[in-house]
């Protein structure tokens, strides 16, 4: 009988690459000290917390840059080749990355903004606990740019959990309003339920396969046992549950509506890009990469949630009553249903794509466009609601008479989301997604595509329209004034439309995405 040395206590001990990890460590470490500071930084020195975290944040996003080029990966099993790893950085893991810390940078200077508006008009009181605040932000941001890297379903679920829970808190964290109340019991219910729903098919994953890392997933799935087949498919399809909640898909996009206009506006812009790049980088990651032999489960089930949530989303936001309280952000939470559709388009023709790295390029390069410019949208819309608290579609009539600079800015934010010129890069990014629904053999798909495109050229020219039409008897001095003394708002207005710009003059710049390998 031989005798097994039992490994020494050195050898088991991780070796973790601290390069790779940085975005989402910093993030949360940053969270942490604007937690810690707030009991010690004074009532009239708040908003000291808000910068830091905006400095954290441009030093997660800094720390994406010696991560480019390479493929890093760390927490890995022992003596396991390379496959065995929860974390890597990618391609793949840099540009969702880089999304989320740009986006949630964005935020934070919207918000930096709109708490100190709040204070102002409660006379120096606050509405909103600003270092929790800025704690659940960073926290989010967080665990939204851990996704992306993890590569076994357990860090998947729990990177999940981390960026959703504190999006709970920040939707409900408005003291005495009962709307932003009602919304964030809302998004939690049913945010929990499909994280429940999830996890009982990842444990059905686990019992067919074994294993939870996703590519010994994919290959433990080609050798099922019969008897098991059924169970795998169930837990092939559960698993997408909650990554599709995030996404907004139909019918997981009931809670949508109300929690935008329940939330403070800052929080929603979050949500409409941050949350759906955690549901859309995860769908992907289970899907190409754990579950390609099941993709006559998940294919045609993401074509048909593909269909279903641009017709719903596109058809409500063509509903949208001009006169209604909240209207203009009710179009842009429905606008974000129907845009949901178009990404999952290319995620759905992957399971027929000789070349799914291609498809899901197609998925990035449109992720890219649409965070850029509906960030864009609500910081503009941000800005309405300074002098327009109600922010109804109405109040942008004869936005251009007294803020030309935003009245243009959104009005090209506008065309680039209908993909018109001189919105080139939205136009670039349909027809990517365009093709990569041709190419796989959905033709129906893109006809459905086509018609949404349709439809959504509607309300999109018809709000357009509206801010260039003349308004009688506005006074548009206290308009010009809030633009004056309103610089994190002015700049994040600002850098959105420079990035929309520069990518409607250089489309391939997101387009290359489309045609380069990402994992």
């Amino acid at each position: 009988m031989t005798a097994v040395a039992a490994p020494s206590v050195a050898s088991l001990v991780q070796s973790v690459d601290w390069t790779a990890i940085a975005p989402p460590t910093i993030a949360a470490v940053v969270a942490l000290v604007v937690l810690v500071a707030d009991l010690f930084v004074g009532e009239n020195r708040k908003a000291v917390l808000g910068w830091t975290s905006v400095a954290g944040l441009a030093a997660a996003t800094l720390s994406l840059v010696p991560l480019i080029g390479a493929r890093r990966s760390t927490f890995c099993l022992h003596n396991a080749p390379y496959d065995a790893c929860s974390y890597t950085a990618d391609r793949f893991t840099l540009v969702i990355q880089f999304l989320v810390l740009a986006g949630a940078l964005v935020t934070a200077l919207l918000s930096i903004s709109s708490l100190k508006d709040a204070r102002n008009h409660r006379n120096g009181a606050r509405p909103y606990p600003e270092g929790e605040f800025w704690f659940l932000l960073l926290s989010s941001a967080a665990g939204a740019a851990l996704l992306p890297a993890s590569r076994d379903l357990a860090t998947l679920v729990v990177a999940l959990e981390v960026a959703s829970l504190p999006a709970f808190a920040l939707v409900g964290l408005k003291r005495g309003d009962r709307r932003s109340s009602d919304a964030a019991l809302k998004f939690f219910l049913s945010s929990v339920t499909a994280t429940a729903v999830t996890l009982l098919g990842v444990s059905f994953v686990y019992a067919s396969t074994g294993t939870l890392h996703l590519t010994r997933v994919a290959t433990g799935l080609t050798h099922v046992d019969g008897q098991l087949h059924t169970l795998t498919q169930a837990g092939v399809a559960l698993t997408l549950v909650g990554f599709a909640f995030k996404t907004a898909a139909v019918p997981f996009h009931f809670w949508v509506p109300d929690t935008y206009v329940g939330a403070p506006l800052p929080v929603a812009a979050y949500l409409s890009v941050i949350g759906k790049a955690v549901g859309f980088s995860g769908l992907i990651l289970v899907t190409v990469i754990a579950f390609p032999s099941y993709a006559d489960v998940w294919g045609p089930a993401l074509a048909a949630l593909a269909a279903l949530t641009m017709t719903v989303g596109n058809v409500a936001a063509l509903r949208q009553q001009a006169t209604r309280a909240y209207s203009a952000v009710r179009l842009l939470a429905w606008s974000s249903v129907g845009q949901a559709g178009y990404l999952l388009v290319p995620i759905a023709a992957a399971a027929y794509s000789d070349d799914p790295q291609k498809s899901v390029g197609s998925t990035l390069a449109y992720a890219l466009m649409y965070a850029a410019v509906n960030l864009g949208a609500f910081a503009v819309a941000a800005l309405v609601a300074r002098t327009k608290p109600l922010n109804r579609l109405s109040d942008y009539r004869g936005l251009y008479a007294s803020r030309p600079f935003a009245a243009l800015v959104l009005g090209f934010f506008l065309l680039c989301l209908a993909g018109l010129p001189p919105g080139i890069i939205g136009l670039f990014a349909k027809v990517t997604v365009f093709s990569a629904a041709v190419d796989a053999g959905l033709g129906w798909l893109a006809v459905v595509m086509a018609v949404n495109v349709v439809i959504a050229l509607y309300y999109y020219l018809q709000w357009t329209a509206t801010l260039f039409r003349a308004r009688e008897g506005e006074s548009t001095g206290k308009a010009q004034v809030a633009d004056r003394f309103c610089g994190p708002l002015t700049t994040a207005v600002a850098a959105t439309a420079v990035i929309g710009v520069a990518l409607s003059g250089a489309p391939q710049v997101v387009l290359r995405f489309a045609s380069t390998g990402l994992f």
